[in-house]
C-alpha cells in the first residue's frame, strides 16, 4: 500500500483513470464519493484546512503513474464537498477551499466537550489558548484553523454558552465560558 507521509493511500490512488473526470456519471458519482472521502481523511489526519487549487497539494498528483488532477477535477472534487456543507470556497473565484472535516456544529460541541473535560465552565480563555496552550495539546482543537474555530465560538455564543471579547488585537480575543 502506497503512503504520503504516515498517510496510507486507497487503493484507488494507483489506478490511473481515476485521476481524470470519468464520463459516465454511475462512475463519475463513484469516483467523486471515493475522492470526497479521500480529502476529508487525508485534511484530518494531516490538520490541513484550506486548499488552494493553483497551489500543489499532495493528494492531487501521483508521480508512481505519473497522473495529476486537471483544475476541472479539483474543482468538481471541492465543490461536491461543498455541496455535502463538508467545505466552502474562501472566495468567489473558487481558487481556495476551507475543508470542514468536521461541520462547525460538530467543532462546536468538541468545544464545549473539552470545556467541559477541563473544568473549564466558568473560565476565560482566549483564542489562541484554545488553539494552542496547554490544555488543547493532544486534541483535536490544537491547531484548529483560527476562522473555523471562531465560527463555532460564535455559533455557541448564540446558543449563549459563552461570550466572546475583543481585546487589543485579534490574539487578545477571549472567551468566557458559562456552561
Amino acid at each position: 500500500m502506497q503512503k504520503l507521509g504516515e498517510f496510507k493511500l486507497p487503493n484507488f490512488f494507483n489506478y490511473p483513470p481515476y485521476f481524470t473526470l470519468q464520463p459516465v456519471r454511475e462512475t463519475r458519482e463513484k469516483q467523486i464519493q471515493l475522492w470526497k472521502e479521500l480529502i476529508i481523511d487525508f485534511c484530518r489526519t494531516q490538520k490541513i484546512f484550506v486548499i488552494a487549487l493553483e497551489v500543489d497539494f499532495p493528494l492531487f498528483s501521483n508521480a508512481a503513474i505519473e497522473r495529476s488532477l486537471s483544475h476541472e477535477a479539483r474543482e468538481a472534487f471541492l465543490s461536491a464537498l461543498v455541496s455535502d456543507g463538508r467545505a466552502e470556497w474562501m472566495d468567489k473565484g473558487h481558487r481556495k477551499c476551507l475543508v470542514l472535516w468536521h461541520r462547525i456544529q460538530d467543532w462546536a460541541d468538541l468545544i464545549v466537550n473539552f470545556v467541559k473535560e477541563n473544568g473549564l465552565e466558568d473560565s476565560v480563555m482566549t483564542v489562541e489558548e484554545i488553539r494552542s496552550g496547554v490544555e488543547s495539546r493532544g486534541t483535536e482543537l490544537h491547531g484548529i484553523d483560527r476562522t473555523v474555530l471562531m465560527r463555532a465560538l460564535k455559533l455557541l455564543e448564540h446558543k449563549g454558552k459563552l461570550a466572546i471579547f475583543k481585546g487589543t488585537s485579534a490574539d487578545d480575543e477571549g472567551v468566557k465560558f458559562s456552561l
